[in-house]
């Protein structure tokens, strides 16, 4: 029996199970890692080794001695960062350079890339330092995002409406950021979304647009749906960016995902990333498709034939929608309204009676995948699904 190769993938977390599950079926040996022992991923890995995904040294030290065949990241930015690395100290297959994978991830890199480039994003600067930031917000039309440069899932964002309330918002800033480096952008009104690609050879062979929904945290995605309310030409504008990037950078075959507002019918870029979405986002991707999105995302990881990845539009009106607690204090139960219950096609859950919620804009509980039976059906539902499928709280 020939020996399987060995896959890490970096991180463990419920939103990896999709690539875990595609790794195995591909015939890896797959190894978790990650410093949370409880995590949902591990569950489902071959082989679990605990370490902090973003300390890139000390994965590197564990993928040595692992010696591994291939590595893929998790649905993280900082795990992002640390695959990079990685391929690149043991010339493993998939992945970028590493600073290129800093350029993208890095969203003052990037901005300062994008705004060189003529690619559209919002006026943006970045800065090193408090009153550095200070000394300049006067060139900035208000109100401006404060953002730091390497966190995800709207962790540190602020919308700065005036310049009297700036330096508190900016120290904060910087504390959460890792980097200790933040960016100051013109906010951008209008609808936002997402866009995810996958490139071969430098050009989309696949993408999908959905709609984002904010419910108690006005910059954590809570919802997504599909297909998206945006003019015809938006996917097709967005391909374009995608692939002049591509060309830029020389990126390597993969997934390339984007975050945009669109402004007076025009897509503005806000983020770009090369890893898997979280929140199952991949598996929606699937679900609304019949693309096996996750398991493309391990070939073109581990240097695999992505030969066989195609345009396919969604075939009906879906949506993922994450639950979570309207407040803090005891989860007592999660109540589904009987009219919501036919539209769930699957479903993730991890909550338990009695848990503790202490961070209730950003603690989920289970994933939620609907499908329904018209656009307007799933436009009106997925704005009221925190009412429709309720954390009732103790």
């Amino acid at each position: 029996m020939p020996v399987k190769k060995r896959l890490l993938i970096a991180g463990g977390g419920y939103a990896e199970i999709p690539l875990i599950l595609a790794a195995k079926r591909l015939g890896f040996h797959v190894i978790t890692s990650g410093n949370r022992a409880d995590d949902l991923g591990h569950r489902h890995a071959d082989e679990i080794h605990l370490e902090d995904f973003s300390n890139k040294n000390a994965m590197l030290q564990l993928a040595r001695s692992l010696e591994i065949d291939a590595i893929c990241a998790s649905c993280n930015d900082f795990s992002a960062l640390t695959a990079a690395y990685i391929a690149e100290q043991m010339q493993l297959p998939g992945h970028d350079p590493y600073e290129t994978a800093v350029l993208i991830h890095h969203k003052d890199r990037y901005r300062e890339f994008a705004q060189e480039n003529q690619i559209p994003t919002p006026r943006a600067a970045g800065f090193e330092s408090v009153q550095q930031a200070l000394d300049q917000l006067d060139l900035f039309l208000f109100p401006v995002m404060i953002k730091p440069v390497d966190l995800t899932g709207g962790k540190g964002i602020t919308k700065l409406e005036r310049i009297d309330d700036a330096r508190t918002v900016l120290e904060q800033a910087f504390q959460i950021s890792r980097a200790k480096r933040i960016v100051i952008e013109e906010f951008v009104e209008g609808s936002r979304h997402g866009f995810s690609s996958f490139l071969r050879d430098g050009r989309v062979v696949f993408c999908f647009q959905d709609n984002e929904h904010y419910f108690q945290n006005p910059y954590l995605v809570s919802a997504a749906s599909t297909p998206a309310i945006v003019p015809a030409t938006t996917a097709a504008t967005l391909c374009q960016q995608a692939e002049h990037i591509a060309s830029l950078l020389n990126l390597k075959t993969g997934i390339f995902h984007i975050q945009y507002i669109l402004h007076q019918g025009e897509p503005v870029i806000i983020e770009i990333c090369r890893r898997a979405p979280g929140d199952l986002y991949i598996q929606f991707v699937q679900h609304a498709t019949g693309i096996n999105y996750p398991e493309f995302i391990i070939r073109a990881a581990t240097g695999l034939d992505c030969g066989g990845i195609n345009q396919k539009e969604p075939t009906g009106y879906f949506t993922r929608h994450c639950i979570m607690p309207s407040r803090n204090g005891l989860i007592d139960d999660v109540i589904y309204a009987p009219e919501i219950r036919e539209q769930i096609i699957d479903q993730m859950l991890w909550w338990e009676r009695g848990q503790q919620i202490d961070q209730f804009l950003v603690q989920k509980q289970g994933i939620v995948f609907l499908q329904f039976e018209s656009l307007q059906e799933m436009l009106t539902r997925t704005e009221v699904l925190p009412e429709l499928i309720r954390v009732e709280m103790k």
